[in-house]
């Protein structure tokens, strides 16, 4: 039979911490070709009977064999279509998520979980960029520049301090005041002050890393105004269905290395942010390195006081839900209070 794991269960189940694990484990698999994923499948279309909004879908498949787990991520949202220039707003018209996350156990193959996914989401996004901060950033830094206060903030923020738990201030920006006002209060991180300040040079001055987590489609900082020994990390690209410039060329131009979560992502999500900079000979190819390259040790890639570093999380990959879900789904599978969905409700008659 097969559980219903909610965000509360997600909260309760998976710390950032584990998360980081399951994330290093997976794309160190993937880089051995242990572990398989696909690039993730978007697309928008019209909906029929509401003008003010589109469906918009995003799949992710993958398996984790280390995990034993396989997922479909089956994205399901709409869009606004009024969205704020330079935004991508989704706009759910019961103020619900419908997108469901199924986990298979790749031992016989039988869906084992339907989780949901607004938690799970954050979180394994956060982890995988504490899974680069780890394995990149040095030992010493001491403070964080944060640009956004949604989900994606909240969640990179917690995993950049529990990478590095040495960061002790972070300084963090959002052209909306009440939101950066509020964000110290949504993001509890004992011994780690939370400073809201008033403009995007103020995130930049003086930090170790700049971590840009909006849903912008346009720059949010001046690359110009990167110092030697900082790292940097965004989540924004660009796709099929919209390019989004989150950093800007200098950004990519100054850094000595790029490294993105999937390079098969880059080409068939057509992310042009990067593949513009390539084909003009601005960024150099072999610049550009996979993370799974860190978390096996093929390649090695460090801060240092001297150069910038560029950590793109250019994508969402099925794997990841595997990895993460599998943690949640052991933990929880023994308990007694689980929702159930009867296993003869979700077994079709076999293949002739």
């Amino acid at each position: 039979m097969a559980i219903i794991i909610s965000d509360d269960d997600v909260r309760k189940h998976l710390t950032m911490a584990e998360c980081i694990e399951a994330m290093d484990v997976c794309f160190g698999d993937f880089a051995k070709g242990k572990a398989k994923t696909l690039p993730r499948l978007r697309y928008r279309v019209e909906a029929p009977n509401d003008p003010e909004r589109e469906y918009f879908a995003n799949v992710h498949i993958g398996a984790v064999p280390s995990y034993g787990m396989a997922c479909v991520r089956a994205g399901s949202n709409m869009l606004a279509k009024s969205s704020a220039p330079g935004r991508k707003t989704t706009s759910s018209p019961d103020s619900a998520n419908w997108t469901v996350i199924i986990l298979y156990d790749l031992n016989n193959a039988e869906p084992v979980a339907f989780m949901h996914e607004s938690q799970l989401s954050g979180i394994r996004v956060g982890a995988t960029t504490g899974v680069a901060v780890d394995k990149v950033a040095r030992q010493d830094v001491s403070e964080l520049g944060l640009f956004g206060t949604g989900r994606q903030a909240r969640a990179n923020c917690e995993a950049i301090c529990t990478a590095r738990p040495c960061i002790k201030r972070v300084k963090v920006y959002s052209p909306t005041r009440r939101n950066r006002e509020a964000f110290p209060n949504e993001v509890p991180l004992p011994g780690v002050e939370i400073i809201p300040v008033k403009s995007p040079e103020e995130v930049l001055a003086g930090v170790d890393i700049v971590c840009s987590m909006t849903n912008s489609t346009t720059p949010t900082f001046d690359g110009n105004m990167l110092k030697p020994g900082q790292m940097v990390i965004s989540v924004a690209n660009s796709d099929v269905t919209l390019k989004r410039h989150e950093v800007d060329e200098t950004t990519f131009v100054r850094s000595s290395d790029i490294i993105i979560n999937d390079w098969d992502s880059v080409v068939s999500n057509r992310q042009t942010e990067l593949l513009d900079l390539i084909e003009s000979g601005d960024v150099q190819r072999e610049r550009v390195v996979e993370l799974g390259e860190l978390c096996t040790g093929k390649t090695t890639v460090k801060q240092t006081e001297d150069n910038i570093v560029y950590y793109k999380n250019n994508t969402g990959l099925g794997m990841q839900f595997a990895a993460a879900g599998s943690v949640i789904y052991n933990k929880m599978k023994g308990e007694e209070s689980n929702k159930i969905v009867p296993r003869e409700w979700l077994a079709a008659e076999d293949y002739p």
